[in-house]
């Protein structure tokens, strides 16, 4: 796999809108005989409810190596020429983007591939938070991404306090199916 080419990894600003066709540009060679894109926008309903704008937060630093780190993932597992990975900070109005990625390589399933890989990890580990305001309330939101690999990571008992401090394990009693946000601080590795 190729760990070599260009890597662009950008958070933008409140109140900038993000440039696709900058990002395009920047994956763009000769060489690469495909370039794979995914662009979230806000849209204007969720579940029913009239949405008026997303507001994102993130922990910048962290946000911006966890992505990186995201991108060499991506390298070492498909065969990419360039990636380029945008998200915005503060109020993302209905229809407009709030986070770009691209993806450019000799060949259109290694671009769609990492595409996929990269939007994914990205709502699944990046410290990015999303707020959704309606016009009759606001709420903010888990991605489904992140619980989903939260409740992966305590099927073995790995983010179990109890296996951790006693090297015991009940599931059925210390372990439950839905986790909460808060509980992040319980997590260790080893």
């Amino acid at each position: 796999m190729n760990s070599e080419g260009k890597t662009l990894v950008e958070i933008i600003d409140e109140n900038k809108q993000i440039d696709l066709a900058k990002y395009i540009n920047y994956v763009s060679a000769p060489q690469a005989g495909a370039i794979a894109t995914f662009s979230g926008t806000t849209r204007d309903t969720f579940e029913g409810k009239t949405v008026v704008e997303l507001r994102y937060e993130a922990y910048v630093p962290m946000a911006i190596r966890n992505l990186k780190s995201i991108c060499s993932s991506a390298r070492s597992s498909w065969d990419l020429h360039s990636i380029a990975v945008a998200h915005r900070l503060g109020t993302v109005p209905v229809g407009e983007t709030s986070v770009f990625i691209a993806v450019s390589a000799t060949h259109r399933a290694d671009a769609l591939d990492a595409c996929k890989f990269l939007i994914d990890e990205l709502k699944a580990s990046v410290p990015i938070w999303k707020k959704e305001v309606y016009s009759n309330g606001e709420v903010w939101k888990e991605n489904t991404e992140f619980l989903e690999r939260r409740l992966e990571l305590g099927k073995d008992g790995s983010c179990c306090r109890r296996k951790i401090e006693t090297k015991a394990h009940d599931k059925k009693g210390c372990c439950k199916p839905k986790v909460r946000v808060d509980d992040a601080a319980d997590i260790s590795t080893s």
